[in-house]
């Protein structure tokens, strides 16, 4: 892969970072509850780095999550890091992201809750039925992609936060 540059690398957050997101939007588990693994690609000609579920949960048709995964991203000048749901999940079961597609800014990985990456899930199934994602399951996929920027830009910003923390 010689010929692929490096976009960044994952990392993961601290373990006061991810209890703090546990303390303010519980999910029925606690910090020692959780396995936590860094994305891989599943195959060589992958595109996509799948996330794991740290802990098992389920959704009931029409219910959401927010996942906290327990990872964050160093991305290199350039770049960002697009989050979608894992194809076989969004087609089969109609998972869906809330905000239709992640983006994780470069400067994300310096916001005050050290650029942990949470992805936000509603079940959107007409079936009835309850979806069950086992801990260790990939339920999403983070593909980082190239930006350009125009000649007159002048962003001078901060970021601080996630979600929304840059406007709306």
């Amino acid at each position: 892969m010689a010929d692929i540059p490096a976009a960044g690398r994952f990392e993961f957050v601290s373990e006061g970072v991810f209890s703090d997101f546990l303390k303010e939007n519980p999910v029925g588990v606690s910090y020692d509850e959780c396995v936590f693994s860094l994305p891989k690609r599943s195959t060589a000609g992958s595109a996509g780095y799948d996330l794991y579920a740290p802990f098992s949960f389920e959704l009931a048709p029409m219910q959401s999550i927010t996942v906290p995964t327990g990872i964050r991203a160093k991305i290199n000048e350039g770049w960002f890091l697009m989050i979608a749901p894992r194809s076989g999940l969004g087609t089969k079961f109609r998972l869906r992201l809330d905000n239709t597609v992640g983006i994780i800014d470069s400067d994300y990985y310096n916001a005050d809750n050290e650029g942990h990456i949470m992805v936000k899930l509603t079940y959107e199934s007409t079936q009835g039925k309850t979806l069950k994602i086992s801990q260790g399951t990939a339920f999403a996929q983070g593909i980082f992609i190239p930006f350009g920027i125009t000649e007159d830009d002048d962003a001078q910003g901060e970021r601080h936060g996630g979600f929304g923390s840059t406007g709306i």
